[in-house]
């Protein structure tokens, strides 16, 4: 009986494809990350109810600022930078609620993405907008990772126990939202 090559050919060629396909897809399956899928060991972004994470900067001033001392005080944290046009916009509204209530226990900590921000453009915008309370200088982007920075501006409201009450990721705020805010916050 004769052999038919053409056929033997195209047998060949269908086993060696199932081979390469079978074991291409096992390969797959072996190096796939298994522990992609799990969430144990990851650390959950700042959010409302939480320990606000601490830290310590230094302002433009030279001074230390460590968040856990300022407790049993009501703290608006603003990450911001001066090329950031919301945060531009609502700088404002923040300087006249922190002026009508740091008198009652309101501290704000204006912390600037200095690892992404140009230091000599921050005095000029402080000047800019007249902004009395303390700008923090995060050179290193440790606050930024902290607070799993996503957007700016990203402001944090942080009740007298040290525990978020309110995140606000983006902006410009609104300044009655700000003010609503602040006021939960002083409670």
């Amino acid at each position: 009986m004769p052999i038919n090559t053409k056929t033997m050919n195209a047998n060949q060629r269908l086993v060696s494809f199932f081979l390469i396909l079978v074991l291409g897809l096992a390969w797959i399956f072996a190096s796939a990350d298994k522990t992609g899928t799990s969430t144990e060991g990851l650390i959950p972004a700042p959010q409302k109810g939480f320990l606000a994470p601490d830290f310590e900067l230094k302002t433009t001033a030279g001074e230390t600022v460590r968040l856990s001392d300022l407790r049993g005080q009501a703290v608006l944290i603003n990450l911001w930078a001066t090329w950031c046009p919301p945060c531009r916009a609502e700088m404002p509204a923040i300087e006249r609620v922190y002026n009508e209530y740091k008198d009652d226990g309101l501290v704000v900590l204006a912390v600037n993405m200095t690892y992404q921000d140009s230091f000599p453009d921050i005095a000029p915008f402080v000047e800019e907008y007249g902004l009395t309370f303390p700008i923090l200088l995060d050179e290193t982007g440790d606050v930024g990772s902290a607070y799993q920075l996503r957007s700016l501006p990203s402001s944090f409201f942080i009740g007298r126990d040290g525990v978020i009450e309110e995140v606000v990721i983006g902006g410009p705020m609104a300044e009655a939202l700000l003010r609503t805010r602040v006021e939960e916050i002083l409670k």
